[in-house]
C-alpha cells in the first residue's frame, strides 16, 4: 500500500478452538476489504504443512514490513500463546484480538463432521482435541497489550465482527476497547466436557460411531448458534478492475498528464459501475503515477472506497495482497502477444496459455486508444488461483522515440487517445460488471431439453450416446466429471444437469470427437444434432467461453455471430445441392438449456420421429426461436438480443405456414405433411427463410 507509513496497519489474533470458524472469518474479510490482509495459518505455513509459531511470527513481521495487515489464525487460547504476537504492535500497529466464543457444542459438531480440513483435524480426534483445548482456554483482556478486544458469542455477533473488518478503509482506524464481553463465567462447560468424556480416546482422525451419535444429540440443542461459513462469505464480492497506468513505462507518456486522464476518466465511470471499485496498481511503493493519481483523486473528493491506489504484482493481488479483483487490465502490444517485459509479459506468463488461446478469439489485434474483454476459462491459472474472471487488454499511445510509430511528442494526439484507452477499458469492464450481475439462472425445468425434450427422452439421449462410438462424452456425462466445464463451479454444479454440458465439452475440444464433429475451426464447429426436428437439422456451436446462450451475447460478439451465420448458410447450401426443395430457417432458442451458444440450421419440413412433443414444436415455430438474421442486427444496433419467455412453449399447436390448430403432435404432422399454404408473412421478410430461387 502506498505511504503505508502512514497508514494504521493491525494485526488481529483470531482467539477460538477449532471449529469455532477462524478460516471462514479471515476469508471473508479478505474477500472484500479494501485493505491488504495477510492470513497467517500455522496449519499450512510450513509449504503447506503445520508448522511453528516461530514460523507465524516470522511471516508476521515480513507481512507488516511489506506495508499489510495480519491475520493470525490459530487457537491463541492462553496468554502465553498470544504474547509474542501481542509484541508486534508499536508505532503504527495496533494489535486486536477477536474472541469467536460459540458454544461448544457447535464447535465440536463442526470439527467432527468436517471433511478436507487443511490441517486435517476432523472426525473424533478433532472432538477430543477441542475438548481438551476448552478445559483450559484463557480468555484476553486489554492489558496483555491488546488496543482492542472484541467477542462473538452467536451467529450475529460474528456478522457484525465481519463488517467491521471488511469495511475497515485503508487510513480507517477502530475504537479501542473492550467490546461485546458477557461477564458470566465460560471459562467451564461441565456439562460438555462431561458428555464427551469418552471421547479422548477414539483413535485417528477416523469419526466412529460413538462421537456421531453423541454429536446429534449436541446438534439438536445448538442448531441456532450454528455460524454457517455460506452465510458468512453469501456476500456479494465486490466488482473490482485493477489496471496499470497505461503508456507511462515503456511507451514514456507524460506522467503528469497521465494521472489527469486517470482521475478524470475514474471520476466520470465511477456513477456509472455503481459499487463496484477501480484500483490503480503499481508494483513501487516509490511510483511516482501512484502518488500524482492519489493526490488529484483526494483534490475532487473522489470516493476512496471505489476508487484509490495500491502497491503489489497485478497477477498476485489476491494471494499475497488480500485485494480480491474479478477484472484485471493488461498493457499490451498491437500484436496481442506475450513477450516484452513489464505487466504485459508478467499477465500472459501467470495465466498459461490459456489467455493467448481466449484472446485469439477476440481479436488478433489492437489499435491505439482501444481495448479487448477476454474471459478466462476455469483451466487458467489466473482463474484459480487468483479468481480473476476476466482480462481486459488495452493498448495506449506511444511516446517512446525508440519504438516504431511513436507520436513524435504530439502530446494532442497523445492525450485523445489516452483517454480513447481508458474509456475503452473501463466501458469494458462496465460490461462485464452488467453481465456477471444479471447472470440468467436456469431452473430444472429449463434444462429439460434444447428443443423441450422430456425425462424420458434424456434417458433415450444418454442410451444412443452410449451406443455410438464417441464413448468419451458419454462416459463423462454419465459420470458428472466434465473435465475443461467447470466455470467456478457456478453454472456446472447446481444450473446445467450432467448431459447437458455435452456440447460445451465439443466445443472447446472437437479433435477428441472426429465421429460428431462436421467441420470445426478457431471460433466454430459444426455437428449433427442428436435428436434431429427435421430432415435436415445441424448445430454450429460457438468456440468461446463465457457464451452459454443468446443472453451472454454481447456486440463484442458480433464477428463471431456473423461467422456463425455464414458457416449455417453453407451447409444450407450444401443440402439445397442435395435437395434444392428444403427450406431452412437460421436461429437461436431463447433460452438454451444446453450448455454453449448454438445455431440451429434446420429445414422446415419437420419431418422427424423425434419430433414428439409441444416443447418441441413451439421451441422452432413461436417467437421463442429467435431468427439470426434478427439476433445480428439487434446486437449491432442496442449491444444485445432480446430474448422471448419460456412461456411460449406452452403455446397451442399451430402449423407453422397456415397457423391453423391442432389438438395434438400426430394430427399435427399429418397435417404439416400436406400443407402447401404460403409462410406467415413476418417469416418471409427479411431473409428469415432460405429457400433456392424457383428457376
Amino acid at each position: 500500500m502506498e505511504d503505508s507509513e502512514k497508514t494504521k496497519q493491525i494485526v488481529v489474533l483470531l482467539i477460538g478452538p477449532p471449529g469455532s470458524g477462524k478460516s471462514t472469518f479471515c476469508d471473508t474479510v479478505m474477500r472484500s476489504s479494501l485493505r491488504p490482509w495477510y492470513r497467517i495459518c500455522q496449519d499450512i505455513i510450513n509449504n503447506g504443512k503445520a508448522g511453528t509459531k516461530a514460523q507465524c511470527l516470522k511471516m508476521a513481521i515480513s507481512s507488516l514490513k511489506e506495508g499489510k495487515s495480519v491475520f493470525i489464525d490459530r487457537c491463541n487460547l492462553d496468554r502465553e500463546q498470544r504474547s509474542e504476537f501481542v509484541k508486534l504492535g508499536g508505532s503504527g500497529i495496533e494489535v486486536h484480538a477477536v474472541v469467536l466464543e460459540l458454544p461448544a457444542q457447535v464447535c465440536i459438531s463442526r470439527s467432527v463432521k468436517r471433511t478436507g480440513h487443511e490441517g486435517n483435524l476432523q472426525g473424533g480426534r478433532a472432538a477430543a482435541v477441542v475438548n481438551r483445548m476448552l478445559q483450559s482456554k484463557e480468555l484476553p483482556k486489554v492489558n496483555e497489550g491488546f488496543s482492542r478486544v472484541m467477542f462473538c458469542y452467536n451467529d450475529a455477533d460474528v456478522e457484525n465482527a465481519v463488517n467491521t473488518y471488511s469495511k475497515l478503509g485503508l487510513m480507517d482506524t477502530l475504537p479501542s476497547g473492550c467490546f461485546g464481553e458477557k461477564k458470566s463465567d465460560t471459562k467451564s462447560q461441565p456439562g460438555i466436557m462431561k458428555f464427551f468424556k469418552k471421547v479422548n480416546a477414539l483413535p485417528g482422525s477416523s469419526s466412529s460411531n460413538e462421537a456421531t451419535n453423541a454429536m446429534r444429540k449436541a446438534n439438536e440443542k445448538t442448531e441456532n448458534f450454528r455460524v454457517s461459513p455460506a452465510k458468512l462469505g453469501s456476500a456479494d464480492i465486490v466488482h473490482t478492475l485493477a489496471f496499470p497506468s497505461i503508456s507511462t513505462a515503456d511507451f514514456q507518456f507524460d506522467l503528469e498528464k497521465a494521472s489527469d486522464i486517470i482521475v478524470e476518466k475514474a471520476e466520470e465511470f465511477l456513477p456509472k459501475v455503481g459499487t463496484a471499485r477501480l484500483v490503480l496498481v503499481d508494483l513501487s511503493h516509490g511510483s511516482k503515477i501512484l502518488s500524482l493519481v492519489k493526490a488529484k483523486a483526494s483534490q475532487k473528493n473522489i470516493d476512496s472506497a471505489s476508487f484509490f491506489t495500491f502497491v503489489g504484482d497485478i497477477t498476485k493481488l489476491r494471494s499475497e495482497g488480500g485485494l480480491h479483483c474479478n477484472v484485471i487490465a493488461n498493457a499490451t502490444n498491437w500484436r496481442l502477444k506475450p513477450g516484452g517485459g513489464g505487466v504485459n509479459a508478467a499477465i500472459f506468463k501467470a495465466s498459461g496459455p490459456d489467455l493467448e488461446t481466449a484472446t485469439r478469439v477476440r481479436a488478433n489485434t489492437l489499435l491505439p486508444g482501444k481495448a479487448v474483454v477476454v474471459p478466462l476459462p476455469s483451466t487458467c491459472p489466473l482463474h484459480n488461483a487468483e479468481g480473476i474472471t476476466h482480462v481486459i487488454h488495452v493498448l495506449g499511445p506511444n511516446m517512446n522515440p525508440n519504438r516504431p510509430d511513436n507520436l513524435n511528442n504530439d502530446y494532442t494526439k497523445g492525450c485523445k487517445t489516452l483517454r480513447e484507452a481508458y474509456t475503452s477499458l473501463f466501458e469494458g469492464f462496465l460490461s462485464v460488471v452488467q453481465d456477471q450481475s444479471k447472470f440468467p439462472k436456469r431452473s430444472n425445468e429449463t434444462a429439460a431439453s434444447d428443443s423441450g425434450e422430456n425425462i424420458k427422452e434424456h434417458s433415450e439421449r444418454n442410451k444412443k450416446y452410449k451406443g455410438s462410438q464417441d464413448k468419451a462424452v458419454v462416459n463423462n456425462m454419465e459420470s458428472g466429471s466434465l473435465e475443461d466445464t467447470r466455470d467456478s463451479g457456478k453454472k456446472m454444479s447446481k444450473e446445467w444437469s450432467t448431459w447437458a454440458l455435452a456440447l460445451h465439452t465439443i466445443a472447446m475440444h472437437p479433435e477428441r470427437h472426429e465421429n460428431i464433429v462436421l467441420e470445426f475451426s478457431d471460433n466454430i464447429v459444426v455437428i449433427n444434432d442428436q435428436y434431429p426436428k427435421a430432415r435436415k437439422h445441424v448445430l454450429v456451436l460457438a468456440r468461446q467461453e463465457s457464451l452459454d446462450g443468446l443472453e451472454d451475447v454481447r456486440k463484442e460478439n458480433l464477428q463471431l455471430l456473423q461467422e456463425m451465420h455464414n458457416v449455417g448458410l453453407k451447409w444450407v447450401d450444401r443440402f439445397q445441392n442435395e435437395d434444392a426443395s428444403l427450406i431452412f430457417r437460421l436461429g437461436y432458442h431463447s433460452v438454451p438449456s444446453m450448455r454453449q451458444l448454438h445455431l440451429h440450421v434446420i429445414s422446415q419440413d419437420f419431418d422427424s420421429d423425434s419430433l414428439k412433443n409441444k416443447k418441441h414444436w413451439n421451441s422452432f415455430t413461436s417467437s421463442f426461436f429467435r431468427d439470426s438474421v434478427d439476433v445480428l442486427e439487434e446486437v449491432k444496433s442496442q449491444g444485445k438480443a432480446n430474448v422471448a419467455s419460456e412461456d411460449l412453449l406452452k403455446g397451442e399447436l399451430r402449423c407453422n405456414r397456415c397457423r391453423s390448430a391442432h389438438p395434438n403432435i400426430p394430427k399435427l404432422r399429418s397435417h404439416v405433411r400436406s400443407c402447401r399454404s404460403q409462410f406467415p408473412e413476418h417469416v418471409l421478410q427479411n431473409s428469415r427463410l432460405v429457400a433456392r430461387p424457383e428457376t
